[in-house]
């Protein structure tokens, strides 16, 4: 994933040993990179990515359900959020093939958009098929689906009290040594120093942030971020700067604090109260950031969720 992980654990007399965790943690990272780096060309995403219109290809089941809880996502979102959408991530310039940071002309974003569309894949029994020339990209949800990997194998090994990252995404179960709750800082979206905004208390839940504030270019004086809302092929232009999501399920946590940054300030926060989804937005305002937060994000503040 081009980034860090880092597990942290409270390890009893009767545990088990660190080599043997940390052999369980970098197995799932190697698998999951295997399986769904879009940075490797003999992923086996990527090599789906390279078929043409019309193919299959037999995915492991891991794959499979990510492409259902992204279809889930796209279908919640009405198109917003989309798995897809790596051809306008290289357009643009920020994909794994992007060449140059600029804003496309319109005839080549047009028929890039013929290449964009969850509906344009289908599972069909072990097999993910695409009926357009459609490239997959997991990693709005990837690193949150590692993370559950990882909490998931701990707790087979009999470790109880963690705090498992991986490229900013996290979960934590039970306390650390002192007793005391896994207790995380949410940073201010600012490129010049890392300030923490809010602390959060975390007891089997993960958390997330998606923001637009660190990858993003200028042209023309508008700005330009790597968040893109499907339906348009285009980089959101919203007042939102990041979103930051709680949820039981790190993976589901990942997937939710993008979307709901790609749906905006008003329609992202209606979706987070309709659904009852902790979270946190940060935005824009003229002079520097104001933020907000619902009764289901505010339960974790400083202490135990209640």
């Amino acid at each position: 994933m081009g980034s860090t992980y880092s597990v942290q654990y409270v390890r009893h007399s009767n545990g088990p040993a660190v080599s043997l965790v940390k052999r369980e943690i970098d197995g799932i990272l190697a698998e999951v990179d295997r399986q769904v780096s879009t940075y490797r060309s003999d992923s086996d995403i990527e090599r789906f990515n390279e078929l043409p219109a019309n193919s299959c290809q037999s995915m492991p089941e891991p794959v499979l359900q990510l492409v259902r809880v992204g279809e889930q996502l796209s279908r919640d979102s009405d198109g917003a959020f989309d798995l897809t959408v790596e051809p306008l991530l290289n357009l643009w310039g920020f994909g794994p093939q992007g060449r140059e940071e600029k804003v496309p002309s319109a005839p080549a974003l047009a028929q890039v958009q013929q290449r964009v569309g969850h509906g344009h894949l289908r599972i069909e029994g072990a097999q993910l098929c695409k009926d357009a020339a459609v490239e997959v990209d997991f990693n709005s949800i990837a690193a949150g689906y590692a993370v559950d990997r990882m909490a998931a194998r701990l707790t087979e090994l009999g470790v109880d009290n963690f705090l498992v990252e991986a490229t900013g995404e996290l979960k934590a179960v039970g306390h650390k040594v002192d007793g005391s709750p896994w207790r995380i800082a949410l940073e201010e979206p600012r490129d010049d120093q890392q300030v923490a905004q809010r602390v959060i208390a975390l007891d089997g839940y993960g958390v997330s942030t998606s923001g637009d504030y660190r990858n993003y270019f200028e042209q023309d004086g508008q700005r330009f971020s790597h968040t893109f809302d499907a339906r348009v092929g285009k980089p959101i232009t919203h007042k939102l700067a990041s979103v930051t999501v709680i949820h039981p399920s790190a993976l589901m946590a990942d997937g939710l604090s993008t979307l709901l940054l790609i749906l905006g300030p008003e329609a992202g926060w209606d979706y987070a109260e309709k659904h009852r989804i902790g979270a946190f937005f940060v935005m824009r305002a003229d002079k520097g950031f104001v933020t907000r937060s619902n009764p289901a994000f505010d339960a974790f503040l400083g202490g135990q969720k209640q």
